[in-house]
């Protein structure tokens, strides 16, 4: 039922949610569950699923805005260890068994959540009960407070609605990070090359987030640094492309990335996809593109020093 990355000795802070986002909401968890188990001399871990519950309950899951895979590598990377769990064999589970059995088979001494956390089967638990079953428990119970932007709280679906509609700074501000993905570089038609503006080329799996078709400021992480970049998501219509992928100019760099797993980060949308009259036009648009790709990209790193 539970697979445990490392042995947990001494007791653990468990930080419990989907985390199907990383953004800020999730982060105010998962950083309290850190930061209490520092101070308690406890091991903070971050329960996750083998699967999304929507995928169990309604059939299908929502769009991924993060991989399992660089979830994974963002959670160690906040300090928390991690144990997974079968969801099939948790969610028929009544509340106060499923509390019941973390405490008892992960030796759980505190817990952190958030302010709607609902578990149990028919997601009849909610934080009242989880506080007066900690109680009984004696594990110290840690709730974070509702995490808002532009008024109203951040949820994953919104940061999706975004994504969607190409308005990556709102997204990024709520994801408290650089929304990115990181997938295998694919031989394309080498066409960026005719044009002065070579390019690597990377699809998107069917469970991913759909991003808004367009030319977007970029950065890329590529021979051990970052670099500014360009990047478009669609189907390249001036060539008559038909597969949706993303097809990203680095620059500042020249090399062989096929076959490797490169990390592209959206930094704003520039504007949509569109098909050209001519390569010549095309070429000239990407010149563009790139220019202000790399004025903001350049404005960030002064954000970010600041």
């Amino acid at each position: 039922m539970f697979s445990i990355e490392k042995e947990i000795s001494g007791g653990c802070i468990v930080a419990l949610g989907t985390f199907d986002g990383l953004h800020l909401g999730h982060r105010a968890v998962l950083e309290k569950a850190v930061s209490e188990g520092e101070k308690r001399g406890l091991v903070p871990i971050a329960l996750i699923f083998d699967e999304h519950p929507k995928k169990l309950i309604c059939k299908k899951a929502p769009p991924e805005l993060v991989t399992e895979e660089e979830k994974q590598k963002l959670l160690h990377k906040m300090g928390l260890s991690l144990v997974t769990a079968s969801f099939s064999e948790l969610h028929n589970m009544t509340a106060r068994d499923f509390l019941m059995k973390i405490c008892n088979e992960l030796g759980v001494r505190a817990i952190s959540c958030g302010y709607n956390y609902r578990f149990g089967k028919g997601a009849l638990g909610n934080t009242d009960l989880l506080r007066e079953e900690c109680e009984k428990l004696s594990v110290e119970l840690f709730v974070a407070p509702q995490q808002c932007f532009e008024g109203e709280a951040i949820s994953s679906t919104r940061i999706r609605a975004m994504l969607e509609n190409g308005d990556i700074r709102r997204a990024n501000a709520m994801l408290g990070r650089r929304f990115s993905y990181c997938f295998e570089v694919v031989s394309g038609d080498r066409r960026g090359r005719l044009l002065g503006f070579p390019t690597i080329n990377q699809f998107f799996p069917e469970s991913f987030v759909r991003l808004r078709r367009g030319v977007y400021a970029a950065e890329a992480f590529a021979s051990g640094a970052w670099h500014p970049a360009v990047t478009n998501i669609g189907v390249r219509p001036t060539v008559d492309g038909e597969s949706f992928r993303s097809e990203t100019c680095i620059f500042g760099f020249s090399g062989d990335l096929y076959g490797q797993r490169v990390e592209v980060r959206l930094l704003d949308f520039l504007r949509d996809e569109k098909k050209f009259e001519s390569l010549a036009a095309l070429s000239a648009a990407i010149k563009r593109d790139g220019e202000r790709a790399v004025e903001i990209y350049r404005e960030k790193e002064l954000e970010t020093n600041e």
